[in-house]
């Protein structure tokens, strides 16, 4: 939003009445106070200690129910004929949906050249990996015997034993680990600058070598920086992609087969646009408190809070669209059996679930139409909570009542989760908050040099630096010569 009013020499200027993407006086000192403070301080919060022995209780509940599933097998689940992918299948597309915010924040906006997203990136980043590591618990658990994993991977052997490629879920393995390792890449290298300053800014001791260690001989001159900016470009170049391909990928699970509810070309742009909504939900959900608890207002100002808003808006109404056109093709289509699904999704055993999706998905977060709702921290944060359960009921949908009545009603079955479901689900919300706990105390949550780098001293001026390349040669500003053959 701006507004019109005349400059000097009566020239019109447009000034921006947005809030700031970084508060007012900051300066390069209190940026790097304020930031690594967190990570050097002594001692812990007691707030940090409290909230961090409940989410570790539920990474023991995971660990118990690990090591319970494998002395017993899949069996403790409620798994059965015809419902053979349940809670654990639900909960991995949802796991991998709530890491796509990460990327898109990391890589899209990034190229983009998005400034707000500054604040946001690395918190979202982590939340990406983390995401995906319990994702990649429950079909590694599903298949019975986990330890025969590797089976999985085309590795040398001499029985000959190869993965079926033509499985979309092996396409899965790929994809997942290709955008798992890309995402380490990524999120490791935006941490050196930031390493070597906390390196350099710590008073004890251990502090200094294990930060030196992870900095990996940062200096900071200028030929550090521009291979730092080449790689990290790159590899943001390499990300993108990856926010479409991962969960288009995953939707093919269900599209390539012939399960009414599932054979739908809209499903790839559909989970997709699921995959983000949930993802900045998820965002919204985390960084609200932290950013109450820790005094970071001038860091995740409101800019941040209302554009994550105005992204699960547009997301959101992609996902309205989905289930609008779902309807739409069971009625087109004439066919009896998506005709079927629909009405049974609606109003059959499981109905109510569909209703609150639809609630939960769609009808609540339109309140976020209104200017005054994108304001108020508390309402944000309480759609963004009922869009994560949306999401997750939406899944449930998708997978349990697709499958439970299918073609032949002599097959047809009740799903019933067991305790053990919900201990494995929970299991994982707390595992992945326990890492989220350690990561905002032990590593910078909020990139330090690019919130200097929006300060006014902190900007490039393009054109003056490729004027003294021009002057100074080939190279990058400050950089020494490579040595060349012969000397």
């Amino acid at each position: 939003m701006a507004e019109r009013s005349m400059g000097e020499g009566g020239r019109e200027r447009y000034v921006d009445l947005r809030p700031p993407v970084l508060g007012p006086g900051q300066t390069f000192n209190s940026i790097t106070k304020k930031i690594g403070d967190i990570v050097l301080m002594r001692g812990f919060k007691k707030g940090w200690v409290f909230g961090f022995l409940i989410v570790f209780l539920g990474s023991v509940m995971l660990f118990n129910t690990i090591a319970y599933l494998v002395l017993k097998g899949v069996g403790i689940w409620g798994n059965q004929i015809p419902v053979g992918w349940a809670f654990d299948i639900i909960n991995f597309v949802w796991w991998i949906g709530i890491g796509h915010a990460g990327t898109l924040i990391s890589a899209i906006l990034l190229l983009l050249r998005q400034s707000w997203r500054n604040s946001i990136n690395r918190f979202a980043e982590a939340m990406t990996l983390f995401a995906v590591a319990c994702a990649g618990l429950f079909p590694l658990f599903h298949t019975g015997r986990p330890w025969m994993a590797y089976y999985l991977l085309p590795y040398p052997s001499t029985m000959g034993m190869w993965p079926q490629f033509r499985s979309p879920l092996m396409w899965d393995v790929f994809a997942v680990t290709t955008y798992l390792t890309v995402s380490v890449l990524f999120w490791f290298m935006g941490l050196i600058p930031d390493f070597a300053t906390l390196r350099d800014t710590a008073k004890k001791k251990w502090q200094k070598v294990v930060f030196a260690m992870v900095a990996l001989g940062w200096r900071g001159d200028a030929r550090h920086w521009h291979r730092y900016e080449t790689a990290y470009l790159l590899l943001a170049g390499l990300s993108t992609p990856l926010v479409l391909s991962v969960h288009t990928i995953v939707s093919f699970d269900f599209s390539t087969g012939i399960v009414p509810g599932w054979h739908a070309t809209i499903f790839p742009p559909y989970f997709v646009a699921g995959a983000v909504y949930a993802g900045f939900a998820m965002v919204l959900t985390l960084a609200i408190p932290v950013r109450k608890f820790y005094g970071l207002e001038d860091f995740i100002t409101m800019r941040h809070i209302r554009n994550c808003c105005k992204v699960m808006l547009a997301t959101g109404l992609i996902v309205a669209y989905g289930y609008g056109m779902e309807l739409f093709f069971a009625w087109y289509s004439g066919n009896t059996f998506e005709q079927f699904m629909m009405k049974n999704r609606m109003f059959g055993p499981y109905g109510m679930i569909y209703w609150i999706l639809i609630l939960f998905n769609v009808a609540i977060p339109a309140l976020l139409w209104w200017k005054k709702m994108r304001d108020n921290l508390v309402v944000i944060f309480i759609i963004s909570m009922f869009i994560n359960v949306g999401m997750w009921l939406e899944r449930f949908v998708i997978i349990v009542m697709s499958l439970n009545r299918d073609f032949t009603p002599s097959a047809w079955r009740m799903y019933y989760p067991t305790i053990f479901d919900f201990t494995m689900f929970f299991g994982t919300v707390g595992f992945f908050l326990t890492m989220m706990f350690l990561f905002i105390r032990f590593v910078p949550m909020i990139p330090i040099f690019e919130m200097k780098s929006l300060l006014p001293e902190g900007k490039v001026d393009e054109k003056k630096v490729q004027e003294l390349e021009r002057e100074q040669g080939s190279g990058p500003i400050g950089s020494t010569p490579l040595p060349q053959y012969g000397d």
